[in-house]
Formats: structure tokens, sequence, C-alpha cells
């Protein structure tokens, strides 16, 4: 009996072996869907009251790991596995207080009157209020916000005599600006302008741990597609069945491999487009060389393993070049940063009455805006020759600024300056030479109120606006002949105003703002409005009225002594060499 029980046994072993496949497909798992891990979040402290496990659970909303299971230990056992919370969250100040709701609850200790129905003692409402600074969407970009955030816990005590929140809590999670700093990495996402043949920076926010893991997600957020902001701005370079085939691996010499599939058929331009934008976004996160395969052969042929060095300079042509030291008009007339002297032709010698210019970014067109009696007008040609006129009409002009040339279409030829603070005119050159007014549908961004200065980015996605004595950044985006700004986004609203003027930084992800403030006059900001830095406030005299700013070019700004320059944050500002009274400088763009 037990010799046929052992046969039995082991005929079932071989069954179920025999049902084992020798080889299994690969399958990628991206962060979203990844296998939650096993709960080891400490237990909230032992005997903390009510408030302490409503403050505790806000604050550990910011770590998503394991499905937020650091949040899910306040939650009694009921609500740990029924709560499901959105991939987005806000964003609060840290400073946010937690208060017990008395419209809903009283005090366990208190002692109820006759004619009421006495409270229960084990449960407590405990409201949370703080100030909103933006949200995190779910597409992992930063949306600048203000106001103020409430939500309402109940919390029972449990049978072991520890209070856990036992109300459903709401799905958007309070995420405090602190923690979220601490539990999330900025990342820079490049995608491309086919109209500028240059990367954009697309800033999105990504768990910062585990660490290996970051390149696995930049890989993610590159397969999504641009952020809702620059939607329609850029180009999405991978069709709809492109996907990765493994994981983003780790190996052992160091390198990191991305595998992907779907890209058959592909053109070895758009390879090395791909290759390209891959190199890029991983440098924030990764500095070692990275293996790009495609179908199982390298994804640009004989170029399998890439550095940022390996990528061209795509951005060249949205950068001015270094000979170009930036102009200032002064006096209505137009001299260079670099030796104070007047540029040649009518814009410098006095023949036009200059209010304001702008310089293309190859340094080869001037756009003026001209005084002309009671009125101004519009100037635009070669530099250092005479400037056509094109009559726009309107009161006011805002200081022109420059599309950057299209992709081998030669010298810049568009130009935009605002009308009478509400209407965009775009200035196109044609193939007469003639330069013709076209439109640009500003409708989202003239609701916010009318606008002041407008700056083109150098890569032409987007522009940087002052409305109202704020900042604003807008998309633009392109069909055909038609041009529309979508998504626009004041930055830091309630906290950064009175801002005079504003140029792009150093870096495509920047801006520099001038304001009117007496203590922080000049600020730094990132192009989502997350991070904002204020420049040394010594030697200024506010209000300062302008700046000027571009890649590898000290900032430069005016206040009533004059021009002042800097090139970090905490440097005190020094003169300008060629420093003259009421100057506006300004740089190609």
């Amino acid at each position: 009996m037990r010799r046929a029980l052992l046969f039995l046994a082991c005929a079932l072993v071989l069954v179920s072996c025999a049902n084992v496949p020798q080889e299994s497909l690969p399958v990628v798992v991206s962060a979203e869907k990844a296998p939650q891990q096993a709960n080891d979040a400490p237990e909230p402290p032992a005997n903390a009251d009510p408030l302490d496990i409503v403050r505790l659970f806000i604050k550990a909303n910011a770590d998503p790991r394991s499905g937020n299971a650091a949040s899910r230990a306040f939650l009694d056992d009921k609500q740990r596995g029924a709560w499901r919370p959105n991939r987005s969250f806000t964003i609060i100040d840290k400073t946010f207080s937690t208060v017990y709701d008395t419209a809903a609850s009283t005090s366990p200790t208190a002692t109820p009157t006759p004619s009421s129905t006495a409270p229960d003692p084990n449960v407590r409402t405990v409201s949370v209020r703080g100030s909103v600074l933006g949200t995190l969407s779910a597409d992992s970009a930063f949306i600048p916000g203000s106001g103020p955030a409430e939500q309402t816990f109940q919390v029972r005590k449990q049978a072991d005599g520890q209070w856990r929140i036992s109300s459903p809590p709401p799905p958007v999670l309070l995420v405090t600006d602190d923690e979220f700093d601490g539990n999330y990495n900025p990342v820079s996402v490049s995608f491309y302008s086919a109209d500028s043949g240059s990367f954009v920076p697309d800033l999105r926010y990504v768990p910062a741990k585990p660490q290996s893991g970051m390149p696995g997600r930049v890989m993610d957020l590159i397969l999504q597609g641009p952020s809702a902001g620059l939607t329609g701005a850029v180009k999405n370079l991978f069709g709809d069945g492109v996907s990765l085939e493994n994981n983003v691996k780790n190996n052992d010499d160091g390198s990191l491999t991305v595998q992907l599939t779907g890209l058959a058929g592909t053109s070895p331009e758009t390879r090395s487009l791909i290759a390209a934008q891959i190199v890029l976004s991983m440098q924030t996160v990764t500095s070692t060389r990275i293996r790009l395969l495609a179908d199982g052969a390298p994804l640009v042929q004989g170029h399998e393993y890439w550095r940022s060095s390996d990528v061209p300079a795509y951005n060249a042509a949205s950068s001015p070049s270094s000979d170009l030291q930036g102009l200032m008009t002064i006096g209505g007339r137009i001299r260079s940063l670099g030796d104070g002297a007047p540029i040649a032709g009518a814009a410098g010698n006095g023949a036009y009455a200059v209010v304001s210019a702008a310089q293309s970014i190859d340094g080869k067109r001037l756009a003026v805006v001209e005084q002309d009696g009671d009125r101004v007008r519009l100037r635009i040609g070669d530099l250092g020759r005479d400037l056509p006129t094109v009559d726009l009409g309107g009161g006011s002009l805002s200081r022109p600024t420059w599309r950057p040339a299209q992709t081998g279409a030669g010298p810049s030829n568009e130009v935009w300056t605002v009308v009478d603070h509400s209407i965009i005119a775009r200035m196109v050159l044609d193939p007469n030479g003639h330069w013709l007014r076209q439109s640009v549908n500003a409708n989202d961004l003239l609701a916010l109120g009318p606008i002041g200065v407008l700056r083109l980015s150098r890569d032409g996605a987007r522009v940087a606006a002052t409305v109202n004595g704020q900042l604003v950044v807008a998309s633009v985006v392109r069909s055909g002949d038609t041009v529309t700004l979508r998504e626009p986004r004041v930055l830091q609203p309630g906290v950064l105003s009175d801002v005079s003027d504003v140029d792009w930084g150093s870096t495509p992800d920047t801006l520099v703002a001038a304001t009117s403030s007496p203590s922080q006059p000049v600020q730094r900001l990132s192009v989502d409005g997350r991070r904002m830095d204020a420049y040394n406030s010594s030697n200024l005299t506010a209000p300062v009225r302008a700046v000027a700013a571009a890649p590898s070019r000290p900032i430069v700004v005016a206040d009533a002594g004059g021009l002042w320059t800097a090139t970090e944050l905490g440097e005190v500002w020094r003169p300008q060499a060629h420093s003259m009274q009421n100057a506006d400088p300004f740089y190609p763009g």
C-alpha cells in the first residue's frame, strides 16, 4: 500500500512538472504596475492622539512605495484594504494645521447635558487646513496653484486602544512641500521640436526611491509622451506600437541597457533622434553609458553604446553665438553691451526714435519699436541696414521677440509683438521679402488679463509673459498656419507679483524675472514655477525695470542707476562695463 501511494505521488509530481514551460517570455513591469511589496511601513507611534495620527498621515502621503504603505499604516483595517488614492495629489505648505472639528465631535472628556445625545468618546473628527502650492498631475508634471486646502477625517479608537483613521480618506492626497521634495526628484525629460530642430525640456517629478529604478521611471515618461503643458508643442517620436521589450537594466559593467521593440521600419534619422532623446533625458539620473537596442539590434546602426557627449548639438541653433554680446536701447538708439558703441545703421545713428528692440537669435536681423509722434510703429529688417516699417496700428507695442530659425530655413523669419496689451501680432517674412501680419490665438492667455511683456523661448515651444504683474508660461502649438497659446500657467501665484520684465534663463527650463520688490528684485524660476530662488539684492535700487538673460551669459538688469551684472544667485551685482542710465539691455531672442 505504501509503495502504491509513493508511486502515485511521484506520478503527480511528474505531471505537474510537465506543465511548467522550460522558457518564458520576459514581461516588462512599469513602475506604476510593479507588484506591491509587503507593507513593512512602521506602525504609528504608540498612544498618538487623533491630531497626531492625521498629521503624520499627511506627512507620510509623499512616500508612494508599496502602494502608499506608509500612509496606510494610519488607517484602520477596513480602510487599509479599501483605500485607492489618485495618482495626482495636492501639494500644500508644510505649516498646515490639524484641529478638532467641534461641529462634528466634542471632547471625549466633555460631560453631555441631559438633553443631548452623549458623544462617542472613541470617535473624533479632525480637520486639516493648509495653503495650496500646486498639484502633481497624473502625468507627473507640477501645476502651480494657490488658495486654501481642507480635508476632514474621522479617527476611531481601536480595540487595542490606538487611534486610527476610520473614514475613507479623500482620493486626492495632500502632500507637504518639504516631504514632496524629499521623496520626489525633478527630471528634465526631452522632447523634440521639429520646428526648431532642438530638444525641449519637460520638467517631471518621479519617486526618488529606490534610486536604482530612476532610469526605468524616466523611460516610462518618455514612452508616455509629453505632459499636458507641452502636448502639441513638441513631437512624440514614438509610435503607438513602441514599448520596452525588457525592463531597463543596470549591467554588471556599470552600463545601462534600454531594449525597445516596435521600431521596425523607423527611419535612421528618427532612430538617431530617439537615441538623443533617451540619452538627454537620462542625464539627470545616470552618468553611465547607455546601451540602446531595438528589436534585438542596436537602435542606431554601428552605435550601440551612448554617452551624452555622443549626442549632436541639436540646441546649438537655439542659443546665441558667443560673439553676440548683447545690445541695449538708450536715448532712442541701440548700442552694444560689449563696447558701448552704437550699432551700424539707422537704428544706431539716431535716425529712428527707438523705444525697444530685439535681435534675432542668429544675430542677423533686428526688430525695432519706433516712436512716431504720438504713436508707435514696428520696423523689421537686416541688422545694420535700413529697416522697413510695418504698420500694426494701436497705441502701444511690446518689445519684440523672435522665433528661432526653422530647421534648414536660413535666418529667423518670424517676430512677435503685443498690440495694445491685447493682440499678439505675428510678423512672418514671405518669399517675396515682405513682412506679413498673421494672428495668434491667445484667448486662454488673455483670459488672465492684459499682456505686458511677451518672450518666446529660444526653442520656440513656449512663451513667457507678464499678465497683471504675474508671470505666466504657455505652450506654442502650431498646426499649419494656425498658432495657438495653450495651457497658460501662472508661476508662483500669490507669491510672485509686480513682475516688470522676464527673460529665458541660462538653461531652456529656467526663467529670470525682474520685479518692483525692494527685498527680492530679481528671481530665478523653474519653467513650471515649482522652484523660485532670489538673486542677491545688494547694489540694486528698486524697482528693477528690465532683465536680460541667455545661455553662457551673465544676467544683466536695469535699475534707476544703470546696468548691473551677476552670474550666480548669491553674487553681489557689479556695474556693467558700459552701463548707462535709462538703458534697457537685451540678448538675442
